[in-house]
């Protein structure tokens, strides 16, 4: 079986509020020099049978019908080894 993986961001010109928070939270809890939090969804998909094209196809129409919101959101699809 072999692993594939969606990583979805809200675009950049989109406000992350999610982010925000976890940004200035940082400095009180000791993590000081973070300049910027952007905070998004990771997807691991075990694929059974080959990761072949028409695989990657399949995942792409998933990620961009069902796992992202591509009004506000980008993702990218990988396979990992």
């Amino acid at each position: 079986m072999a692993r594939v993986v969606v990583d979805v961001m809200l675009k950049p010109e989109i406000l992350d509020p999610q982010g925000q928070a976890v940004q200035r939270a940082l400095p009180r809890l000791g993590f000081d020099g973070i300049a910027d939090v952007r905070q998004g969804k990771r997807f691991e998909l075990e694929v059974e049978g080959p990761v072949d094209d028409a695989a990657l196809a399949r995942i792409h129409k998933m990620a961009e019908t069902f796992l992202a919101n591509t009004v506000i959101e980008d993702f990218v699809v990988k396979v990992e080894s």
